[in-house]
């Protein structure tokens, strides 16, 4: 009786998920008129946005990073900002400060940048210390302190960053603090060769498209209610665990050869932005449930900027994709 119970709600759910699933199937047209052939990298801006998490993008330059996430800011209805960050940039600059008002006699805040729906962190590691320390607060509890006065900031609320893996001189390698609190680290790589080609096209003829707001705040809002309801059997919780504990616990999975190469294993945020991530993966493929594919295809952007390498995985050029992957191949699906 409770498996037709069950049966009925995730029906019902279902039909919620398809009505919902339409407003980001224009969501996602729209922004692939201005970015052509980066699929992957749009999925994973929508899974951050129904998910509530931050994304960040690397890649090398000229792939569209940029352009891609100010292109979902400019579809929807809502608050966009953008924050060039450089070695010279101080945590004013990103959340504000308190400014001396002369005819008052007192301080006043003026708010930073980061006071919008969606903030674009454009080469997040060319900025120092302190302004990764700034945003700490910021990323994980939503909130901005300045003096003695929190204030919350907009919901919903996302840094989309970029960061370039080529360039060594005047970057800084980010926190482990920091990376962990991004839902998703995306590779971004280079288009197909058509791709290219109506790249080439469009930016060569100065027929970029404008885009409209097609999705509003309250639509998001509401997706995301109903992805907190999309079921996620035992046996996937079980299996998004496993996935997690064996970059901790290598050799209780058989996998004793990645022993050497983890210096340390994903954290609890790992198991709990896998789950959300799936559960975004599904509502964008239609469904009310999780299915193992749905975790294996999200998997490697969920862990891969949370597994801490050794000096002998560097040394021997063992990346955590290749440790994902060993991993994704030894502990079974349900």
């Amino acid at each position: 009786m409770q498996e037709l119970n069950q049966a009925e709600d995730i029906k019902q759910l279902t039909e919620k998920v398809k009505e919902q699933n339409v407003y980001f199937s224009l969501l996602k047209k729209e922004i692939n008129r201005a970015i052509i052939g980066q699929e992957y990298m749009v999925d994973r801006l929508l899974i951050g946005l129904l998910g509530n998490g931050h994304v960040l993008l690397e890649g090398v330059p000229g792939l569209a990073k940029t352009l891609a996430i100010k292109t979902l800011s400019e579809a929807v209805h809502g608050a966009f900002s953008r924050i060039q960050f450089t070695p010279d940039l101080l945590p004013a600059d990103v959340i504000g400060t308190q400014i001396y008002n002369v005819k008052e006699n007192d301080f006043s805040i003026k708010k930073g940048p980061v006071f919008a729906n969606f903030v674009l962190a454009d080469e997040i590691n060319r900025a120092p210390a302190k302004v990764q320390s700034a945003l700490l607060e910021v990323m994980q509890e939503k909130q901005v302190t300045i003096g003695d006065e929190t204030m919350k900031l907009p919901t919903p609320f996302l840094v989309l960053a970029t960061q370039n893996p080529i360039d060594q001189e005047g970057t800084y390698l980010l926190p482990e603090a920091q990376t962990d609190r991004f839902m998703l680290k995306c590779k971004i790589d280079y288009p197909e060769f058509e791709d290219e080609r109506q790249v080439m096209r469009m930016v060569s003829t100065s027929d970029i498209p404008q885009i409209k707001p097609v999705i509003s705040l309250e639509q998001i809002v509401d997706a995301k209610k109903i992805i907190n309801q999309i079921y996620l059997d035992e046996k996937i919780e079980k299996y998004i665990l496993d996935m997690v504990f064996a970059t901790r616990f290598p050799e209780k999975y058989g996998l004793s050869e990645l022993k050497n190469y983890i210096s340390f294993g994903a954290s609890p945020r790992a198991s709990i932005n896998l789950a959300i991530a799936s559960r975004a993966f599904a509502f964008l493929k239609g469904r009310a449930f999780v299915i193992p594919e749905d975790v294996k295809a999200i998997a490697k952007d969920v862990l891969r900027h949370r597994i801490g390498l050794s000096f002998e995985a560097e040394a021997e050029d063992v990346d955590a994709d290749a440790i994902v992957d060993k991993i994704l191949g030894k502990v079974s699906a349900p």
